[in-house]
Formats: C-alpha cells, sequence, structure tokens
C-alpha cells in the first residue's frame, strides 16, 4: 500500500486545484456522483452484502448491521439527497462583513475552505457519500477513513465517486484510508502539514482518542446520550408517540434517546403505559429503584445513565421535578439532543434556557437532529462543542474564514 504521507500529499495538492473551481463545476460534480451511484447500485449492493455477512458472522446487533444496509431504495435516498445539496448555495467567497478604514481601506471577511478535511467514523457507509459531497461544495477536498465493517461497501462508494468527478477535477480531493488498522487513526490526526481539519464520528472510545491525542485541530462530534423528560403537566400520548420515535425509529443513531425522565407525580400512571409501548419493540427497560416499584424491569445502575445504547435499551429515572431533570442532564448527557414533554410554558423555557446541548427540543422527538432535517442538504456531523460549530454541520460550518483587504498604497 502506498505510504500514508504520500497518499495525503496528493489530497493536498489536489486541494488547491478545488479551491479554485466556479460553483457550477463544483455542483456538477456533486450531480454527477448523485447519478453514478444509481447507474452502479447492483454493484453497491453487491458489495454491501460482503460487508453485512461479515457483520452477522462477527456477531455485530441488529441495530448496528441495520445501520451498516444499503439496499435500493437508501441509495436512491442518498442520490437525491446529494443533488439538494448541488442546488443549496455555495457560502465560499460570500463576504460575511466589510468594514471601510477612514484612511480608505476596505476590509472583508469571506468565507473560504479548509483546506483538507479528513472523517473518522465507522460503520455507516452513506457517511462517505454525504462527506464527500459536502467537501466538493464547500472547496474541501477530503480523507475517508471509516469502519472495517463497511470497508467493501465503502472502497466500492468511492471508487464510482472518484470516476464521476475524475473529467472535472483531480479525483484525489476524494481519498479512502483503505487501512483499517486503529494505529493508523494516530498517524492521522496528527498530520497536521496536510490535514486542515479532523471530524470524529463514533463512539466514546474514538472520540476521547481523538481529544486526547490530536494535533490536527478537531470538532467533536456523535456521542449522543439523549435524554426525554416527561413532565407532570403533559399529554400522555403525544409523549409516548415521541419517545418511541425518539428511541426505536433508528437506536444505532446518535440523536436517539437513551434515557427517559419521568416526574413523580405521573409516574404511577405513565410508567405503565411506557413499559407496554416499548415492549411492543422489544426494547430492555433498565430502570431505578422507584421504577421497580411500578413496573418489573432491569435495575439500573449509575453508568447506565452515562451509556450511549446504540441499541433497543433504554434506562428510566424517576426524578421530584423539572430543575432535578435539568441537573441530571447537564451531568450524564453528552450535551447532543435533549427534549421536554410538557404543557406547561415556563417548564419548558427552563428547560429550552437551561440545557446545555446542541439542540434542545420541546414536545418534539430528538430524531430531528439532523442535517437533512435542518434544512442544510446533509451533514458533516452534529458537532456537541461550543468553538466555530456546534449542532449539525451543513456547508456554513464547513468553511472558515479569512480577512480580504484592499488599499491603495495607505501605510501605519
Amino acid at each position: 500500500m502506498e505510504k500514508l504521507n504520500e497518499i495525503l500529499k496528493k489530497t493536498k495538492e489536489a486541494s488547491k486545484v478545488l479551491n479554485t473551481l466556479s460553483s457550477d463545476l463544483k455542483n456538477q460534480a456533486i450531480i454527477n456522483i448523485a447519478n453514478a451511484l444509481i447507474v452502479n447500485k447492483d454493484e453497491i449492493i453487491k458489495q454491501n452484502e460482503i460487508d453485512i455477512n461479515n457483520a452477522i458472522n462477527n456477531g455485530l446487533s441488529l441495530a448496528m448491521i441495520n445501520r451498516l444496509e444499503l439496499n435500493e431504495s437508501k441509495i436512491n435516498n442518498i442520490s437525491n439527497d446529494m443533488k439538494k445539496i448541488a442546488n443549496l448555495e455555495d457560502p465560499v467567497g460570500k463576504i460575511i462583513e466589510t468594514y471601510k478604514h477612514n484612511n480608505g481601506i476596505v476590509i472583508n471577511k469571506v468565507r473560504v475552505p479548509f483546506g483538507v478535511i479528513c472523517a473518522i467514523y465507522e460503520s455507516r457507509p452513506n457517511v462517505s457519500v454525504d462527506i464527500a459531497c459536502l467537501s466538493l461544495k464547500t472547496g474541501n477536498a477530503c480523507v475517508l477513513r471509516g469502519g472495517k465493517e463497511a470497508l467493501n461497501t465503502n472502497k466500492v462508494l468511492v471508487k464510482v465517486m472518484k470516476q464521476a468527478i475524475k473529467d472535472i477535477v483531480d479525483d484525489n480531493v476524494i481519498t479512502l484510508i483503505e487501512d483499517t488498522n486503529r494505529e493508523l487513526v494516530l498517524e492521522l490526526i496528527q498530520c497536521k502539514q496536510y490535514i486542515d481539519l479532523v471530524v470524529p464520528r463514533g463512539g466514546k472510545k474514538l472520540i476521547e482518542h481523538v481529544v486526547s491525542n490530536a494535533k490536527v485541530p478537531f470538532i467533536e462530534t456523535g456521542a449522543g446520550n439523549c435524554h426525554a423528560y416527561v413532565d407532570e403537566e403533559v399529554d400522555i400520548k403525544m409523549a409516548l408517540d415521541v419517545i418511541i420515535n425518539a428511541k426505536v425509529s433508528r437506536p444505532s443513531v446518535c440523536n436517539a434517546i437513551e434515557t427517559i425522565l419521568v416526574n413523580k407525580n405521573i409516574k404511577d400512571k405513565f410508567l405503565p403505559l411506557l413499559q407496554n409501548e416499548l415492549q411492543k419493540y422489544n426494547v430492555e427497560i433498565r430502570g431505578c429503584t422507584q421504577t421497580k416499584q411500578i413496573i418489573n424491569v432491569i435495575d439500573a445502575t449509575e453508568d447506565d445513565y452515562y451509556q450511549e445504547y446504540n441499541d433497543y435499551i433504554v434506562a428510566i429515572k424517576i426524578v421530584n421535578n423539572v430543575n432535578e431533570a435539568i441537573d441530571h442532564i447537564n451531568k450524564y448527557g453528552t450535551r447532543h439532543s435533549d427534549c421536554i414533554l410538557s404543557n406547561n410554558v415556563n417548564n419548558i423555557e427552563l428547560f429550552l434556557n437551561e440545557i446545555d446541548s446542541a439542540c434542545v427540543y420541546a414536545n418534539a422527538s430528538t430524531r430531528f437532529s439532523d442535517g437533512g432535517e435542518f434544512g442544510f442538504g446533509a451533514e458533516l456531523g452534529i458537532s456537541t462543542q461550543k468553538l466555530h460549530a456546534r449542532g449539525p454541520m451543513g456547508l456554513t460550518e464547513m468553511t472558515t474564514y479569512k480577512y480580504k483587504i484592499y488599499g491603495s498604497g495607505q501605510v501605519r
């Protein structure tokens, strides 16, 4: 295999050419990719089936296998989403603000690409296409390092994408790191001479590894220990509908809820109804001492309240009031997405103001934390930090800025 530095050097050089590409040509490259996915869907599905079979043989959970699977419908959806990206406004070159000095100098603050964005992610192969097309749109080259579970799928997807854009731009603007050795991640996140930004999209261990070892600037994304708080003043049917959607529609993704907090004043009425709904989907329930006095569930340990299960498992805790719910979420959560289910306007506003998370919901599912749902077409990831970007990261968040200063010989 070609040495990592040699691979990244080609990507860096290609990024310089991409930076000069017009919006029309970038959009055409994305449209070409969208069309190529449909043309090559049989080959993509064939390679994905190899990954699925390997995952089954290796004992991956049903939720994770669902995350890995690409079928004709999913490929069609990915293709359509990429066409939406092509139709979005290009942020590159946009003047954010202008300042005119009293000596005549004009200072423009202008959006520009980062250069090379490295994404390190796990088993969702659609992420490869999302990041490649978002990067193209924003004039960034991308380095993709997916998980071993999706290696065959990622290889065919990147081959298809590179073929689709080669007549428009150097296809090294999309680079897949095929070596899935974990030691390679350390090299990537310290390779400052070729990589401008690292985005880890995965579990707690991956993100902690990047945070502890990266020399390249990074954005924390992905870890989603999300919560739903059920207030005492609530439409119970609405609360059940939202919770079921947020837990079981796709339990393996970062915006699925993992813990349900229930106000003590409705616990006797609400918990049996909640258990009945969760059991329809074979969700394992882990509950606190008060929960166990009402419904038959497994003991919840303190560690359960820190967990991102990514599976059909949920923790339940009884709380005295909205303030206790806020304290619990701010202690155990990952600052991703949390919701309150309530008819009390004051409690809703208190919750929305005091929860220290990127996305805070009132009476809606946390599953809406997604670039597509926010109108961004797709997303680079969901940032759980506060600097540069927070929440779903679309095109604007994939750019930085510089100052262009125009003078006529002024000196200071």
